[in-house]
């Protein structure tokens, strides 16, 4: 492979990158509306913003989704605990309101 060669696939595989990236930020954007109910729902019923039951299936679930697809489930399992620290301090929140 030349020098031009490998700079041209350099080029599209950060585009696809970039692409993957944006599809990313919107999927969670659509995640955290759903959370955002969620957070409301628990808040006007009286219900705590964690659930840790919740939290752990959701874990074993996200780890089984990765070792299937390739993914590290470590990672798996601490990208989803950001979110869900998140989600938690959002309807925190709503508790608030």
């Amino acid at each position: 492979m030349t020098p031009d060669e490998a700079h041209q696939e350099l080029l599209r595989l950060r585009t696809s990158i970039d692409n993957l990236d944006a599809a990313l930020v919107h999927l969670l954007a659509e995640r955290f509306k759903c959370t955002e109910q969620v957070g409301r729902l628990k808040a006007h019923a009286g219900m705590p913003p964690a659930d840790p039951e919740r939290e752990a299936v959701q874990i074993a679930r996200l780890r089984a989704l990765s070792e299937t697809s390739g993914l590290d489930p470590m990672f798996a399992e601490k990208f989803l605990n950001v979110i869900i620290a998140e989600v938690i301090q959002n309807h925190r929140q709503f508790l608030d309101e």
